[in-house]
């Protein structure tokens, strides 16, 4: 998919043609590329990590939205493991490829699998969160429950069917220059841009208008209900204040009831001779005693109409998402445009340079998950404060 370094061979074969300096055939080492590869990798690494412990020890965290994101962050790690160390050797020397054509398959294979389960574990937060509005009642909060898994499975097998071409040697072509490393077929580069970017990608972002549109209608819906409840709270309020004072309200019970009973004999006795309706037991201290309302208790309340609520931390992580899907469009979308327009347009010349750049802008996605959560989510910048904290105490210590 990122047929990056053949540009480099490519010019450096041309400027030897053209009578370019010697320097230029053996190739030399950039130094740059190796310290900011490896500060990168360490990066990844790091993040990702505290991102996959956070929600496995944090009861806070343990949603199914985080499960997704434990996918993401897994292909990042993978990335960082996989793909980048081979990626910052060959920047390195300089874009020329020294090791053998199958490392360089292999490369090309965990490549294109990983950037495609990247946008695919995306798009399968967005099918998520698109269910969890839309159709509430049918979403599972406490636990990842079987559509869950079969769109994290769905995910990584995509994935590897999409870069299984080159397991299966469609970059074994005659002629091939082993000083190159690319995706020698530019038919699949068509192919494997289309499945990976250009086909997930408006899919997601319908599905986040659609869910953002939801999250709009059920926002108005509760303030609407906030507001009427406030109203009948006043109306009530009114009702009671126009009410005259307690005193002046007749009694709601018989006097007979409510009348305190005289220490007369004579009229004690006439009364629980005529009437009797209480046993001596009830009576003391010359009062009769009533039963009051509050301790009236019926045998069954009335069914509620079940109904599904977005809590507070759902809809806290539906605004880190569109932060995540912004700054993975932003950071891919320049390769994945010139990728595909150099494989279709033999006329279009694409500066090795640039080439680098928008390569190195994709990698640098995989080290900027971590910090969006940070910034934007409390639960994950409460978790990283902690352990780093930790961290830095022991080894104080």
């Amino acid at each position: 998919m990122r047929a990056r370094w053949p540009d480099r061979g490519a010019d450096m074969a041309g400027n030897l043609s053209e009578g370019a300096p010697e320097e230029a055939a053996s190739g030399g080492h950039n130094v740059p590329a190796l310290v900011f590869g490896v500060l990168l990798i360490v990066v990844i690494i790091g993040g990702n990590l505290l991102v996959c412990l956070s929600v496995m020890t944090e009861k806070a965290l343990k949603t199914t939205t985080n499960y997704f994101i434990v996918s993401l962050a897994g292909s990042d790690l993978m990335l960082a493991v996989l793909v980048l160390p081979l990626f910052v050797y060959s920047e390195f020397q300089d874009g020329v490829w020294t090791l053998s054509t199958s490392v360089c398959d292999y490369l090309m294979t965990m490549d294109v699998m990983l950037c495609t389960a990247s946008i695919f574990n995306l798009c399968a937060i967005s099918v998520d969160r698109f269910i969890a509005v839309v159709i509430p009642l049918n979403y599972n909060r406490k636990h990842v429950d079987m559509r869950q898994t079969a769109l994290l499975s769905a995910t990584w097998i995509v994935a590897l069917a999409v870069a299984s071409p080159i397991m299966f040697g469609i970059n074994n072509v005659p002629g091939r220059d082993p000083t190159e490393c690319k995706l020698e077929n530019d038919n699949y580069v068509l192919y494997s841009s289309v499945c990976s970017f250009f086909i997930p990608c408006p899919i997601m972002l319908l599905l986040y208008c659609g869910m953002f549109r939801g999250l709009r209608r059920w926002e108005e819906a509760r303030k609407a209900k906030l507001k009427n409840s406030i109203l009948d709270c006043r109306k009530l309020q009114e009702a009671v204040s126009s009410l005259p004072p307690l005193a002046a309200l007749p009694p709601l019970l018989p006097p007979v009831i409510e009348r305190e009973l005289t220490d007369s004999p004579d009229e004690l006795s006439t009364f629980r001779s005529s009437d009797k309706p209480f046993p001596p037991s009830e009576c003391k201290d010359g009062l009769v005693h009533t039963v009051s309302f509050a301790e009236i208790k019926y045998n069954q309340e009335p069914r509620r109409r079940k109904t599904a609520k977005i809590n507070n931390r759902e809809r806290k992580a539906m605004k880190v998402l569109p932060v995540v899907v912004g700054a993975f469009l932003f950071c891919w979308t320049p390769f994945f445009v010139l990728h595909t327009m150099r494989a279709r347009c033999r006329e279009c010349y694409v500066p090795p340079a640039l080439m680098s750049v928008v390569t190195w802008l994709g990698y640098v996605n995989s080290a900027l998950n971590p910090v969006i959560y940070t910034v934007f989510n409390t639960e994950f910048r409460k978790f990283f404060k902690r352990f780093l904290h930790s961290c830095f105490s022991k080894n104080a210590s």
